[in-house]
């Protein structure tokens, strides 16, 4: 089999595609035959070495894909040859196979195609748990999404108008916001423009936003966590910006506001039902078409490096995909 490979700490173009043996599952494992993968910035970080995780060299990055069963191995009685999954596995998904824990994959609906399946279970997963889970978003409450037009951005402005919030999208250029307001968004925010403090104060008539969802980090959490209304919750979702922010925790003292970490791996891990009822309502929704992944592009897996360029400069909203 094909798979795309990462033998050194690097960049998206020192990674080869080579010819790599097949994989066997192991007790309570299964092969999967891969369609399609989702790129991730966490897929960066790790070829970079530095994600939490550091897998041993060769791998391949990419944690999250859509295929079909290929192999079971012993002890599974969950899945069968031919079932049409998605898996959730770190690393290992640039490949035309993957060797995953059998707990660790979901079942599709038979309405669902692999290229939107592939790009769903991180982003939707992160966000749902970050807004259901950790900030308990209530109908009718204010939400600010930075770093909106991202793949976890869409997907947080996205759950975000289904469980009623008034969502205000945060992002660097109108191109992008646009995309934002065909995702749902209320309120736009052009943050290299105008200044972010000022647009919630007049958005929300100086009473500030029930919930801040902030994947960026770097300059803009502080003015968002000054901008918090009473009671409020600030998600902690990760760094795109590059820069782990340091705030005056005066900041929550005054506002009476909570800081909040989401780390969706290790919730999928450490509360297996409540993951597990999460992931059975996602796919509900997706079923349904409550909520849809936007596409920015697919490429061959051959293409992964420029896949993840994409992604490292900014030019994607929404998700991109690699097929098999």
């Amino acid at each position: 089999m094909k798979a795309v490979l990462c033998k050194e700490i690097g960049m998206p173009e020192d990674l080869v595609t080579e010819d790599v043996p097949s994989p066997v599952p192991g007790k309570g494992h299964v092969v999967l035959s891969i369609k399609a993968a989702g790129v991730n910035f966490p897929d960066i970080l790790i070829i970079q070495g530095k994600y939490q995780f550091k897998p041993e060299f060769p791998f391949s990055p990419g944690g999250e894909v859509a295929g079909v069963v290929k192999e079971v191995g012993e002890g599974v009685t969950s899945l069968k040859t031919g079932d049409r999954i998605i898996a959730s596995s770190g690393w290992g998904g640039f490949a035309e196979e993957l060797v995953v824990e059998a707990d660790r994959t979901l079942k599709m609906p038979d309405d669902v195609d692999f290229i939107p399946a592939s790009a769903f279970l991180l982003t939707y997963g992160t966000s749902y748990h970050a807004l259901k889970d950790r900030a308990q978003l209530k109908a009718g409450e204010t939400l600010l999404v930075l770093g909106a037009s991202g793949g976890v951005g869409l997907s947080a402005i996205q759950i975000g108008k289904m469980m009623g919030a008034r969502v205000i999208a945060a992002a660097s250029t109108d191109q992008k916001l646009e995309i934002c307001k065909a995702n749902g968004a209320d309120d736009l925010i052009n943050y290299d423009r105008d200044d972010l403090r000022a647009r919630v104060k007049e958005v929300t008539s100086g009473k500030g936003v029930d919930v801040v969802y902030d994947p960026v980090g770097g300059a803009l959490s502080e003015p968002a966590l000054r901008e918090m209304a009473w009671k409020g919750r600030f998600l902690v979702i990760g760094f795109a910006a590059g820069e782990i922010p340091k705030v005056a925790l005066n900041l929550a003292l005054l506002k009476g506001c909570s800081i909040v970490g989401v780390f969706w791996g290790a919730f999928t891990r450490k509360e297996l039902d409540a993951n597990q009822k999460n992931n059975e309502e996602l796919m509900q929704f997706l079923s349904q078409g409550k909520l849809t992944p936007h596409i920015h592009a697919t490429y061959p897996l051959e293409r992964a490096a420029d896949a993840l360029n994409d992604v490292l400069h900014k030019r994607v909203s929404g998700k991109v995909v690699l097929t098999t």
